[in-house]
């Protein structure tokens, strides 16, 4: 199939990807398993969400944009996130930055802007993303680092430095789970006419823990998530880790309560939960289960520095006196990063470090949560 230029319309874009899908749907013998039409959906070359030219970062839904980030919402925040990963180069003794998913480049500016300022810029920054058209949006965006800045789309056998990620884990691939009349099915994804559907097959799949109760409960397992944390752990000889997003430590995520999951998609500034219609064109996300994470972690040769509240980590970072010197609009947007009913309380961060001695960071100093993974 030809795809030269499928992603300047919408309506292409989704019919060339959703024959793709329906293509690997056919190859599997007629049953795709959730995180196989996830993967197609956000990654599939030239037609996946994060992989075609459509707008994804914005601030306002008139900007074609599905959803806003931190670093988009203010400076502020990169700059914060800037002072924790200089203290981790000096901790770790290493002299490179790698950032997974950069975005629009956003952070990265903000984090290589703040450090020049400090008169801390790292030997090399290393961007780690599979998005051609979000390449050259960074690209464009970090001119004046071209010095600095390099991108890779496969790890080296053996990687130093220090790992940032913002909203990286909620991206990767997650597998459904449902309990009907209490047993335990996978979700998949069949053809159905000329449109996709759910179809449920047994399993031997299980959530982490036990759910309470005999209700119906539907949720998500995070193989392909932890997978990419023992790979990093693999690679990574010495350095630290800093991972940003919503979710929860397990005895929350798998709540009885929490029986409808957390899967979701953003389409234009509107949150749904039909990931099956618009392929290509909306987000696909799950929040992340930061014990999941943690163990993931453990069980990769990390240790577990920190684990708290965006809020708390960057209160902790320094964010009172950057509010102070800030103007009333600047101040404005940057109290969503940190107000309960934002980002606050809803996104975490979780610092790890491998092949140093453990230390105490900048952003857990107060607040910390590790005891509740």
């Amino acid at each position: 199939m030809d795809n030269a230029g499928v992603t300047t319309e919408p309506s292409s874009l989704t019919s060339a990807l959703q024959s793709r899908i329906a293509q690997a749907i056919a190859a599997a013998g007629g049953w795709l398993p959730f995180d196989q039409f996830m993967a197609l959906a956000l990654y599939a070359p030239g037609l996946g969400y994060y992989a075609n030219e459509t707008a994804k970062f914005g601030v306002l839904p008139e900007s074609g944009s599905d959803f806003v980030t931190a670093p988009e919402i203010s400076p502020i925040f990169g700059q914060l996130v800037a002072a924790q990963l200089a203290e981790a180069l000096d901790r770790t003794n290493t002299h490179e930055i790698w950032e997974f998913g950069a975005g629009t480049g956003a952070l990265a500016l903000q984090i290589l802007d703040e450090l020049a300022a400090m008169g801390r810029l790292p030997a090399r920054y290393t961007i780690v993303d599979l998005s051609g058209t979000l390449r050259a949006r960074q690209r464009l965006r970090l001119t004046p680092y071209g010095h600095l800045v390099r991108w890779v789309d496969a790890l080296p056998e053996a990687m130093e430095g220090v790992i940032v990620g913002n909203e990286v884990l909620d991206a990767m691939p997650v597998q459904l789970l449902q309990r009907t009349k209490g047993q335990w099915f996978e979700r998949g994804v069949v053809v159905q006419g000329d449109a996709f559907a759910w179809e449920d097959r047994p399993t031997e799949l299980r959530p982490p823990v036990d759910i309470a109760g005999p209700h119906d409960y539907l949720t998500e397992i995070h193989r392909q998530g932890e997978a990419f944390i023992h790979t990093l752990g693999e690679k990574l000889a010495r350095g630290a880790a800093l991972f940003i997003d919503y979710g929860f430590g397990e005895s929350e995520y798998y709540h009885q309560q929490r029986h409808m999951g957390t899967l979701v998609c953003h389409h234009q500034h509107q949150v749904d939960s039909d990931p099956l219609v618009l392929a290509g064109l909306k987000d696909i996300t799950a929040h992340v289960n930061f014990t999941g994470t943690a163990v993931a972690a453990q069980e990769a040769g990390f240790e577990v520095l920190g684990y708290t509240s965006q809020a708390h980590f960057l209160i902790n970072c320094g964010l009172a006196p950057r509010m102070d010197a800030a103007n009333l609009k600047a101040r404005s947007m940057a109290s969503k990063l940190v107000m309960e009913h934002e980002m606050g309380e809803l996104f975490k961060v979780i610092a790890l470090s491998k092949g140093v001695a453990p230390w105490a960071p900048l952003g857990f100093v107060r607040g910390d949560r590790t005891h509740r993974l």
